[in-house]
């Protein structure tokens, strides 16, 4: 399982790192969801599913995103 903190930008987005084959890709944060989210998201190169364990820090709006391949 990664780990990545970001800072949330005003669009919303954050970067996470595919668990599969370790590319970059950006998801976007839906703050209404809560501070605690979990989804699934398909890699935008490899096209597999990642599981994406999403914390948005309330007060600083830092995110940190956990990814597990779901295969």
């Amino acid at each position: 399982m990664e780990r990545e903190h970001h800072l949330l930008t005003m669009q919303n987005t954050a970067e996470f790192f595919c668990a599969f084959c370790g590319e970059p890709n950006i998801t976007f944060i839906d703050l209404s969801a809560g501070g605690q989210q979990s989804y699934i998201e398909d890699c935008q190169v490899c096209c597999r599913p990642n599981q994406l364990y999403v914390h948005v820090d309330e007060d600083t709006l830092a995110i940190e995103i956990d990814t597990e391949y779901v295969g």
